[in-house]
């Protein structure tokens, strides 16, 4: 089974995968892990497709994030089920806010070692509106209308 999860930051992307992952035996992928280096330093387009495609050349995956660069077409084509957590702005907010009490100072199991987790006024304002613009609202719409049958 082949799972792409997709959604607002905060919704819990990267905590419903690795449950998936577990319960269906499956390889998974958080594409935070992928994006960044130590220190959150962006990483590589090509280096970030390399890493991807170890995953995704399985016959079974979970993959969560919306890294819209990393195979975002191969991701939905590819995948069985398309998961799209839409959860509202505030409840995005508080999830982030309570992962970040959670590992304040430390880097999170799903993304890359070396980035501590922070939670600022930018991060804020991203999951409470720019994270939410138009754009990003109509990819969302898209992707639901093209894979309906998916999602």
């Amino acid at each position: 089974m082949k799972i792409a999860i997709i959604g607002y930051s905060g919704a819990g992307k990267s905590t419903l995968a690795k449950k998936l992952g577990k319960k269906l035996n499956a390889d998974v992928l958080h594409l935070d892990s992928i994006g960044f280096k130590k220190d959150w330093v962006k990483r590589d387009k090509e280096e970030q497709l390399q890493l991807a495609d170890k995953v995704l050349k399985k016959d079974s995956w979970v993959v969560d994030g919306n890294w819209s660069k990393i195979y975002y077409e191969r991701r939905m084509n590819d995948a069985d089920k398309i998961i799209f957590l839409n959860f509202n702005r505030f409840y995005c907010l508080k999830e982030a806010y309570k992962r970040y009490r959670k590992y304040k100072n430390e880097s999170r199991p799903d993304i890359a070692e070396g980035c501590e987790e922070k939670f600022d006024i930018d991060f804020a304002l991203w999951i409470l509106k720019n994270g939410r613009k138009k754009s990003v609202k109509n990819r969302y719409k898209a992707v639901c209308r093209e894979y309906s049958d998916k999602v």
